[in-house]
């Protein structure tokens, strides 16, 4: 059921530049300078954006010496996918469902 769906899981990676951070870290893990090279955006635009992945739980840190890399992580999205395939199996079945209008 949609409300199974993790809400703001789904807020977070509505934002364009979450998105593009979470496709970047889908292939590597990355450190916030290169991510500001890949995105164009402000460093501290970028962090506060880092931010908010951690605190949904989609993004985690790992500590480099004076850097700190992002990584993702995948059992996050892998359930909201498993969320998102069940939502889609139950719209199927409901299609041949039509309350009447009283």
């Amino acid at each position: 059921m949609l409300t199974s769906v993790e809400p703001d899981v789904i807020r977070v990676l509505g934002d364009p530049l979450r998105l593009q951070i979470v496709t970047l870290l889908a292939r590597e893990t990355l450190c916030t300078t290169h991510l500001v090279e890949e995105t164009g955006a402000k460093q501290t635009n970028l962090s506060n954006h880092l931010k908010v992945l951690r605190e949904a739980g989609i993004v985690e840190t790992e500590p480099c010496g004076r850097f700190t890399y992002y990584k993702l992580r995948p059992e996050v999205l892998t359930g909201l996918s498993k969320q998102f395939a069940a939502l889609a199996a139950s719209a199927r079945t409901a299609a041949q469902n039509k309350r009447a209008c009283p």
